[in-house]
């Protein structure tokens, strides 16, 4: 008698999801390869567990997915065929599936990396007509997909398969394949800013790829583009991007001053518990273990930074919307963000080589934004003014400045702060040319504008001339670091400059006086600092100008101690002489030290190639990590 259908069977001992099964039928290693029909209609019908599907292939080495290339090419042309039909929820599934499996994939360290991922994804035979659909079929569905979800999941599979195949052939076919239009389209047409981050970033990778080897068709978009609306939504979640970045800096490590309270005064005295809305401050973490956190940042979101700079290379309507466009209720604008994440960046630059390398795009793109001279102007005046929050982390700390101020004092700190917080006798000579460059390009359009600029100058001398003393003290260390000279002659001259033209920019005499009487003190560091570089021989250099006035000035001092009978004199007495010093004085400065080279990409090319390697890095975590 054959048993009853009703009778019970035993239960699992644990319930398996049902996808979960065809995954493990789909990479057994069976004769059987060929599934069927209804195999593939259930496997894209059912919802993805992303989880399983990655845990399942991170265990595979790349020997194993070649030789289940048979199973991986029939997952992969299949996802691309429900792709392009564009059935629900099929198409969704499809995309989710093809995200996590590349994600995974494609990173493997493989023996013969383009050959091997294309053996493994479609077959040298096959692999021209599979990713071309493909490409096409991710196009289209950002263009024209029936929501946004489904369009934003084309470009999370995009964002996989460009970092993950970052350095083979197979991003070629996004080169023949120009998916720009439908990325600016999505942008266009997305609900929040949030959605501008992931086809904005992939456009970074893109640009980028191999750039100077050939005419990348996307640097060229970049240029041409000029819908605002777009660019203004490209910004602003630029801008949210660096506040989000800002804020795991922050959790780390709370550095925002506090104004007097009554709560404050309570918690000086012992009696915080009792200030009214007293709140639990957040325990301080341990200086190692802060040490370690912060080598980890930036986060993977930074990688949004490389499409920043590109923009800004390629586009000066995305310049400008950049530097002027005005913060929404409740936010910062987006350069006041970018400027304040950047600060971040700088304080903690020796931290890892990650925040190395993103501390010196911000620079670069800093430096492409007040190379423009409209927009230097812009920076220079009234209509930039804004509060932005600087980085106080590590001392020593520039003064504190409440309220709102031109947005190049906001820039002079942070190149102050990028300044004191890096020296090490292995200097970073490109990072402190940036910085020092820079301040350079703000002070020359201050000194030929005319534009009188209310801020601490002598904070940003004693940084100058520290960097110099610096450099004296450990020049058998530095003196054949590659690039020395050019950050040697750009300080030199950039103190020079100060000098010769300071008149026109600082403030008021006392700014003045108080430069002279800084440069005074340094008479024998400077002779020094001349000497061990070889200074005098370099005609670029300005360093007899900065001798010349301290020598003028020590034989003065001289003439006034002997005056008052070998008695030293006082600081009120020195700056007397300093001032009555200004009638015999003639400084007799260099042409041209207010000029400056305009920015070339090739000389960066190195760099930018580092940065790219980084931000496919950023990208692949990303991707796995959703």
């Amino acid at each position: 008698m054959e048993p009853s259908p009703l009778t019970q069977q035993a239960r699992p001992e644990v319930f398996q999801q049902k996808i979960v099964e065809l995954y493990e039928a789909l990479f057994k290693d069976e004769d059987d390869h060929d599934k069927s029909e209804g195999f593939w209609r259930e496997f894209f019908l059912l919802k993805p567990d992303k989880a399983t599907l990655h845990k399942i292939l991170d265990d595979l080495n790349p020997d194993d997915l070649l030789h289940l290339q048979v199973q991986t090419r029939q997952l992969f042309s299949r996802a691309v065929t429900c792709i392009k039909s564009g059935n629900a929820p099929a198409d969704a599934h499809a995309l989710d599936t093809i995200t996590a499996f590349l994600a995974s994939v494609l990173p493997k360290k493989y023996t013969n990396p383009s050959s091997d991922i294309i053996n493994v994804l479609a077959g040298l035979d096959q692999v021209d007509a599979v990713f071309t659909d493909f490409v096409a079929a991710l196009d289209v569905t950002i263009r024209t997909g029936r929501n946004l979800d489904i369009r934003q999941k084309a470009i999370e599979a995009a964002l996989a398969v460009v970092s993950g195949a970052y350095q083979t052939s197979l991003l070629s076919y996004f080169t023949h394949r120009d998916l720009f239009p439908s990325l600016m389209k999505f942008i266009q047409d997305s609900d929040t800013i949030a959605r501008a981050f992931e086809p904005f970033t992939l456009l970074g990778l893109l640009a980028n790829y191999n750039k100077f080897e050939f005419q990348n068709p996307y640097r060229l978009r970049l240029d041409d583009f000029v819908n605002e609306g777009t660019i203004q939504k490209i910004i602003r979640s630029v801008g949210n991007t660096c506040t989000d970045a800002r804020g795991k800096y922050v959790a780390i490590q709370e550095d925002l001053p506090e104004g007097w309270s009554i709560g404050t005064t309570l918690n000086m005295i012992g009696l915080g518990a009792i200030a009214p809305g007293a709140k639990t401050a957040a325990p301080a973490i341990d200086p190692e273990l802060a040490k370690e956190m912060f080598a980890k940042l930036p986060g993977c979101e930074a990688a949004v930074l490389l499409a920043t700079y590109d923009f800004a290379h390629a586009n000066k309507l995305f310049c400008f919307n950049f530097v002027s466009l005005p913060a929404e209720k409740g936010l910062e604008a987006p350069i006041g963000s970018f400027l304040s994440v950047t600060s971040y960046f700088l304080q903690h630059a020796h931290s890892s080589f990650r925040t190395t390398l993103y501390s010196h795009l911000n620079l670069l793109i800093l430096r492409l934004l007040i190379e423009d001279q409209v927009l230097c102007k812009r920076i220079c005046s009234d209509e930039s003014k804004m509060s932005v929050r600087l980085c106080r982390q590590r001392s020593p700390y520039l003064p504190l400045v409440r309220g709102e101020r031109m947005l190049a004092a906001s820039i002079l700190d942070t190149m102050i702060d990028g300044i004191n917080h890096n020296l090490r006798r292995r200097l970073d000579v490109d990072f402190y040319i940036l910085c020092v460059g820079i301040i350079l390009r703000l002070i020359s359009h201050l000194s030929r504008s005319r534009t009188r600029l209310n801020y601490h100058w002598s904070e940003l001398f004693r940084s100058l001339l520290s960097l110099v003393r610096f450099l004296t003290t450990y020049t058998s260390d530095l003196k054949n670091l590659s690039h020395i000279e050019t950050l040697l002659d750009d300080l030199v001259n950039l103190i020079a400059l100060s000098l010769s033209a300071g008149e026109a920019f600082l403030p008021s005499p006392a700014a003045y006086d108080d430069l002279f009487y800084k440069l005074v003190e340094m008479g024998e560091i400077l002779v020094k600092f001349r000497d061990n570089y070889e200074l005098g021989k370099r005609p670029s250099s300005s360093i007899e100008t900065l001798i010349s006035v301290t020598t003028h000035y020590k034989q003065l001092l001289a003439d006034g101690a002997q005056g008052r009978k070998g008695k030293h004199l006082t600081s009120v007495q020195v700056a007397g002489v300093i001032k009555q010093g200004y009638e015999t004085l003639s400084i007799q400065a260099k042409e041209g030290l207010d000029g400056w080279e305009k920015y070339r990409e090739a000389d960066k090319r190195v760099f930018l190639k580092k940065m790219s390697r980084a931000a496919v890095g950023d990208v692949k975590t990303l991707i796995t990590g959703e």
